[in-house]
């Protein structure tokens, strides 16, 4: 695939996102700050796309620019993690690596037994047990998820997750960028 074909399917894929997303030319106009006529003209095909003008139009629908391209595939596609990260007792292995976006991660809870401690903060949150049991106490809810379950829950009820005790559990959890920020206390701590 030349350069030139590349280009020439820029057009046709922003006019899919922008509909997809269910934005009109306006509105994304008045997000990155482009015209409606020169976004018009990148959709038809009639203006060709820059860096420029793809990074802002990226950015507004949160999409990686490889998507608005769908430039050639470069070099060996795996993901190489950065290695787990260890946070309170429980170890995160990052599935996604955009800024700003979805953010996946596998997770390991040790089996241990945790007196519940629900937080709350902004967004939604999606588990998937893998293996063994978790424990999601959400707001009057105190259920047990076996593997193959999933929930998936607005992150300003209060919420806690955890082993059940009975052993480890694996699961993966998706959240979208508030869930990256600093817990609330869902209610005072004990003194």
């Amino acid at each position: 695939m030349t350069t030139d074909d590349v280009l020439a399917n820029v057009g046709p894929r922003l006019r899919r996102i922008r509909k997809e997303r269910e934005v009109t030319l306006a509105a994304l106009s008045e997000t990155t700050g482009i015209s409606v006529s020169t976004l018009s003209r990148l959709e038809s095909g009639l203006r060709r796309p820059s860096l420029e003008l793809l990074l802002p139009i990226a950015q507004a629908h949160q999409v990686p620019l490889d998507e608005l391209v769908d430039a050639p595939p470069v070099g060996d596609p795996r993901i190489r993690a950065s290695g787990p990260i260890v946070r309170h007792g429980r170890t995160h292995w990052p599935l996604t690596r955009r800024p700003g976006g979805l953010q996946a991660y596998k997770v390991l809870e040790p089996k241990r037994r945790l007196e519940p401690d629900p937080r709350t903060h902004e967004g939604y949150e999606w588990l998937y047990v893998m293996s063994g049991k978790l424990r999601l106490v959400l707001g009057e809810h105190d259920v047990v998820l076996a593997a193959g379950e999933a929930a998936e829950f607005d992150t300003r009820v209060p919420h806690w997750f955890g082993s059940t005790g009975e052993g480890p559990v694996e699961f993966l959890s998706l959240f979208g960028p508030q869930g990256e920020r600093m817990h609330v206390r869902a209610r005072p701590g004990r003194g």
